[in-house]
Parts: C-alpha cells; sequence; structure tokens
C-alpha cells in the first residue's frame, strides 16, 4: 500500500509527519502540493475523506484569506475550492491518504488512524 502525503518541507508538521510514516516503513508517494496544487476534483475528493468543508481546510492565519475576503459567509464551497487551489499554501497541511481515507497531521500521530 502506498500512503499519499500533501507536503510543505519548510512545515515542521509536515516534516514531523513524514518522518513518522517513513519511520514506520510507510512507502510513501509525496505531493509537494504548493509546486503541484490538488485539482478542484481532488479537493472535492480530500474534503469529502475528511469530513470537512472547504473553509474548515483553510489556514486562517495565511495572509492570503484576509487578502481574498475568504471570511465572507456568503462565498460557496465552489468559490472556496476555487480559492484553495488557485492559492495552495492556504491548505491545512499535512494531509495523508491512506485505505481510502484522509487525515490531517496536527499532530503527526493524528494520521496513525487510517493506516
Amino acid at each position: 500500500m502506498t500512503v499519499r502525503i500533501y507536503h510543505n518541507s519548510r512545515c515542521s508538521k509536515s516534516r514531523a509527519t513524514l518522518e513518522l510514516l517513513e519511520a514506520r516503513g510507510e512507502a510513501c508517494e509525496v505531493v509537494n502540493y504548493l509546486d503541484t496544487p490538488p485539482s478542484s476534483a481532488e479537493l472535492t475528493q480530500l474534503l469529502d475523506m475528511l469530513g470537512m468543508t472547504p473553509r474548515e481546510l483553510m489556514r486562517k492565519g495565511e495572509p492570503e484569506y484576509a487578502e481574498l475576503g475568504l471570511d465572507n459567509p456568503a462565498l460557496d464551497d465552489t468559490t472556496l475550492i476555487a480559492a484553495l487551489v488557485s492559492h495552495p499554501r492556504l491548505l491545512e497541511r499535512p494531509i495523508v491518504v491512506a485505505n481510502g481515507k484522509a487525515a490531517i497531521g496536527r499532530p503527526p500521530e493524528a494520521v496513525l488512524s487510517i493506516l
């Protein structure tokens, strides 16, 4: 089984999650999502697997969140997903996918439940 991790090497939680997976001997497909952002279809699938809304998956502390007015409650999911595709830095990280499930590695040990 291959585990996919949507990874940002500059993020300590993302690095720690990848290290945890590798230490367990998991074969990891690393997706550097800042270089290769997930498509809207991929994000929709990830959101379904996570049981989250697009807004819940957003990093609200990033400058783009305020600059783009993403705190506006009138914005629909399609608009929010488009913002995540265009501005992948807004994605909460890391996201790990395994066994048809997904989890956010915050803390890194949170991903162990889907392995």
